[in-house]
């Protein structure tokens, strides 16, 4: 009968490092985290006090207070989409504003020790609009919830859209109407759905909590179609928009909402009551007998095994070292492709793939004697992945894809391997696989690697970002190159015949290159929901804990393998590895 044999990973710090370079990337880290902090606490405080203190002043939480009522007590906080829309103004002259986190907190917590996806709209930023960006939001939140059959929690607390820019909410595909379409398919797939409404809930806020499974309002929320303004100005009628749509209508007489709570507080509680109604989660079944433990190396580490400079390599083993428990690990086909490092390990006693690039230089499967860079895809690791995720996708592991790529490997050798047709095969298994997967980019995801390695395109259930991310086609210094090639010689230096001609061709080039590497801020691609979220290196494992513990925690929805019957092990033998 077939066991999982997982073997040590990795070794102490100072065995393979010197301590002058770990903490000089730790200290270029700490810089690096203290810029992103920084910003975190920007998005968090909203438009401010001012706006904080009329919160309170009508007897209300603000948002950031309700989910830390909501969570179980002790735990944390993992949001997801801080940056979305970070920086960016709205409206014209003196009337342009921010819409920090697009006005809303999406975030996983624990409720009655159950994973939950919180979407809560922001009372502190336009009493809680929906600007450009906050539908899709609001949906990456939701499709996350649908694909993992994990309880949505609304806390619902908004004046509908942000006028002033409706054309960028109201029409399109992923508009602010598909919220609704998506609280529908939810419902159609039974995943449970439960809605606080704390205050205004006006248009398309007020349709948000409609096809919940629970409904409750505080005394003074209200949900109406269109407020007193509006139907003031239509009727000519002295009304509030508590008196249209307030609890004493949509509880006691229109069966919109099912109870009535005197307050934030109450409301809070009660939502936590109904999931504890709802079945335990499946984690503990899924440990086949194991149990949950740390990894062997502090995950704080990873921080210094990283270099400042993006262009220096690293130990690709001593990083997932300090992921799984125990700092174990069963690797697949260690002697092919080894430019990709695959195998199966366990985070918080669940087990999981990991596929990831290995930087350091390799052995030339073809040229004895020669080696090859790392962070490119070659043919055996292409081949490798393929294989490697496939067999994940039908034993019904997760898969984390840690990614550091500078892109697939060019040239005529490239093209006799027939990296293009390689590609497309692990491109296929990508876009048909239906095990949850979790893609990290580590530091540069770039060109056709970044959608190899299953990047934002391929629909993991998160992708995630680092400081360090470069998220690009190319590097900079490249693509300077590429665009002034007609004035390069072979060795890439400047053709001119006067001065003039070169400082020219010089000053483009550097613009090109200060662009791009511009462009390259992991900031720009979470500001627009090209990644989900951007978080420390030393918060990887815990929200790796929590995602992964998310894709087991609903049972009934998907195939998982007992470890004894995985094909995995067939395909260990086969190829000859000793792991297994």
């Amino acid at each position: 009968m077939a066991k999982v044999i997982l073997e040590r990973i990795g070794s102490p710090m100072e065995t393979f490092m010197d301590p002058r370079d770990y903490n000089h990337n730790l200290e270029h880290m700490k810089q690096m985290n203290e810029s992103y902090l920084v910003k975190r606490d920007e998005v968090k405080a909203g438009w401010g006090q001012k706006y904080v203190d009329r919160v309170h002043k009508k007897g209300k939480l603000t948002t950031w207070e309700r989910v830390e009522l909501l969570k179980d007590p002790g735990s944390k906080i993992f949001p997801v989409g801080t940056f979305v829309n970070y920086g960016v103004e709205f409206g014209e002259g003196r009337d342009k504003r921010k819409a920090p986190g697009a006005g809303v907190i999406t975030a996983f917590i624990k409720i009655h020790n159950r994973h939950v996806v919180v979407i809560a709209n922001d009372n502190t930023v336009a009493s809680g609009s929906w600007w450009p960006l906050t539908p899709e939001k609001i949906e990456r939140a939701q499709e996350i919830a649908l694909r993992l059959r994990i309880p949505v929690v609304y806390l619902i607390d908004c004046s509908g859209l942000f006028l002033p820019e409706q054309s960028k909410t109201f029409a399109g595909k992923t508009g602010a109407g598909y919220i609704f379409k998506m609280n529908a398919l939810l419902s159609a797939q039974q995943v449970p759905q439960v809605a606080g409404v704390f205050g205004d809930c006006i248009a398309g806020g007020g349709y948000m909590p409609i096809i919940s499974d629970v409904v409750y309002m505080t005394e003074q929320a209200y949900m109406v179609i269109a407020g007193a303004a509006l139907v003031k100005g239509g009727k000519s009628q002295k009304i509030t928009s508590l008196t249209i749509g307030g609890p004493d209508i949509h509880v006691s007489i229109s069966n919109c909402a099912d109870y009535r709570v005197p307050d934030d507080e109450t409301l809070l509680l009660k939502i936590r009551e109904e999931i504890f109604k709802l079945p335990t989660s499946g984690i503990e079944y899924y440990y086949y007998g194991g149990e949950p433990a740390p990894p062997l190396y502090d995950p704080a580490e990873i921080e210094g095994i990283f270099p400042a400079d993006y262009r220096v390599t690293y130990d690709i083993r001593q990083v997932i070292a300090r992921l799984t428990d125990n700092s174990l690990f069963w690797e697949f086909f260690p002697h092919r492709g080894q430019e990709i490092v695959t195998g199966v390990g366990k985070i918080n006693g669940l087990y999981v793939g990991f596929i990831a690039n290995n930087q350091t230089l390799t052995d030339h499967p073809v040229h004895k004697g020669s080696r090859r860079v790392g962070g490119l895809l070659y043919r055996d690791g292409i081949a490798k992945m393929t294989t490697f995720s496939r067999a994940c996708n039908s034993d019904g592991i997760p898969i984390i894809w840690l990614q550091d790529i500078a892109g697939f490997d060019i040239g005529p050798e490239a093209e006799k391997m027939g990296l293009l047709g390689w590609g497309s095969n692990l491109l296929y298994t990508n876009s048909t696989n239906t095990v949850p997967v979790i893609t990290v980019l580590l530091r540069k995801a770039s060109g056709a690697g970044y959608y190899a390695m299953n990047g934002r395109p391929y629909e993991p259930i998160v992708q995630f970002s680092t400081p360090l991310t470069r998220l690009a086609v190319m590097e900079g210094r490249t693509l300077a190159i590429g665009t002034y090639r007609t004035k390069l010689d072979d060795n890439f230096n400047i053709i001119f015949t006067t001065q003039e001609e070169y400082d020219q061709v010089k000053k483009g080039m550097e613009e090109v290159e200060r662009r791009i590497t511009h462009d390259m801020n992991p900031i720009l691609s979470a500001r627009q929901l090209d990644t989900d979220e951007i978080i420390l290196l030393g918060e990887l494992r815990p929200y790796l804990e929590t995602v992964i513990e998310m894709t087991y925690q609903s049972i009934g929805y998907r195939r998982v393998k007992n470890p004894r019957i995985w094909s995995l092990h067939d395909i260990d033998t086969l190829s000859g590895s000793q792991g297994g």
